[in-house]
This record gives structure tokens, sequence and C-alpha cells, in this order.
């Protein structure tokens, strides 16, 4: 690694306040998958850190919510958590940390924008995260999450946990680039006075859920519910926000 680099992760470092035993892996977190196909510099990108970070990432969260709020049920620390975990509040770190001008990138993505770019500066965080727990173990990534994602969390909080269903969904398929979400009204029954909408949600032209409701949004909501059920995110029968 070139003393210029290195120079420039010790800053990050610093500003994380931890001192990593294996520089490498902070080197790892911050490389781009275009930088290794694009440019062939380097053998290593972030995308299998960031794939461990967020499971650490959403451990310490869960952790905390289970922790911290003992009359809450499953969906409202669901719904916490994802206000917690979305990309939105994983860029604030990033731009707090100034992550975008330590990434490498490969030369396009560099030219098209990717140092600002919440998706892949949201992932860094993640992959960061992935890092200092290979590093330093569970307690130095949950001292990092607290530290840097506790003000998201703390909002998250004080907002409550009532985001709708389909908030809820969009943060989850946006964070994960599972594709463009659609709501398809695909029916009605019942006289004008009394009618009852029949709504599909599609991810990435993929039907993942289906509901009715008496309004076309509550159809929505049931919708976004039933795919969030299939998706394994919510399990427990809860109630509807309009």
């Amino acid at each position: 690694m070139e003393p210029e680099r290195r120079k420039k992760l010790a800053c990050l470092e610093q500003r994380i306040g931890y001192s990593f035993k294996d520089e490498s892996l902070l080197n790892m977190a911050l490389t781009h998958t275009s930088y290794v196909k694009g440019d062939g510099r380097a053998s290593a990108h972030n995308e299998r850190l960031e794939f461990l970070g967020d499971a650490v990432l959403e451990l310490c969260i869960s952790e905390y919510l289970y922790n911290r709020f003992a009359d809450y049920n499953e969906g409202d620390m669901t719904r916490l958590r994802a206000q917690t975990v979305c990309e939105g509040a994983l860029f604030e770190v990033a731009k707090r940390l100034e992550l975008g001008r330590l990434l490498l990138l490969g030369k396009g993505e560099d030219h098209s924008g990717g140092r600002e770019k919440p998706s892949i500066l949201s992932d860094a965080v993640e992959a960061v995260i992935g890092a200092l727990y290979i590093d330093g173990g569970m307690e130095t990534a949950k001292g990092f999450i607290m530290n840097f994602i506790g003000t998201a969390m703390q909002t998250a909080v004080s907002e409550g946990p009532h985001k709708d269903y389909k908030t809820m969904l969009q943060e989850y398929v946006q964070k994960r680039h599972l594709g463009q979400i659609s709501y398809v009204l695909t029916g009605s029954t019942g006289p004008d006075h009394s009618k009852v909408f029949d709504m599909d949600v599609t991810i990435a032209g993929v039907t993942a859920g289906s509901g009715e409701g008496k309004t076309k949004q509550e159809a929505g909501q049931q919708a976004a519910k039933a795919a969030l059920t299939g998706l394994g995110i919510i399990s427990a029968p809860e109630g509807i926000k309009d």
C-alpha cells in the first residue's frame, strides 16, 4: 500500500476511534467493485465485507431495541430497525466520515459521481462495519455502530415505530437494490359507496404481494404487508396505518 494511502486511512482511523491491526481490511472496505473489475488494480473489493457488516448492524440494532423497549412487539421493532439501517441513515454516516474521498473507484464510476452516490456510500459504511468486526470483534463493531448510527436510531425512536408498510417495503428494497416497486390496481368489487379494491405490488416486475381494502391506499398497504411477510421481514398479524 502506498504511503499516501496509508496516511489517508490513518486519518479515517482517528475519526472512527479505532486503529486496525490489519489495515488491508479497511482498505478493502473502501474498494468498490468497479475498481477491481474495471481497472484491475486490486484483487478484492468490499461486497463480502458489506454482506457481513449488514448482518452485524442488524444484530446490534435488534439487540438494542429488544433490550430497550420491552413493550414493543416484533412489528414495532422491525419498523424501527428499518428506519435506523436505511440507506439514508448510512449515507449520513458516510458523509460525516468523509468516506467519499477515500473510496477506490473505477474511472467510469468516479466520473459519473460515484463518490456522492448514496447507494455506494451506504454500502461502504456496512463494509467498514464488517471490517471492524473481523479486526476487532463484536464489541468494536458495536461501539462504532452506537457512536455513528446512534443518532439515526434515536431519531427513529423519537418518531415512533409507526412507519407504514409501503414505506418499510420501499426502504428494504432500496437498501438491497432489488429493483423497482410498482403498485397495480387489479380490480374492485361492490357498489360505488362500498367498494373493495384489489392491489398487487411488484418488485422488478414480479408480483411480491396482493391485498385488498376499502380504499386504494389500504389495499396498497395490505399488498406491501403481504410482500414483507413473503420476504420474511414480518410475520405476526398487525394493523394498517393509512
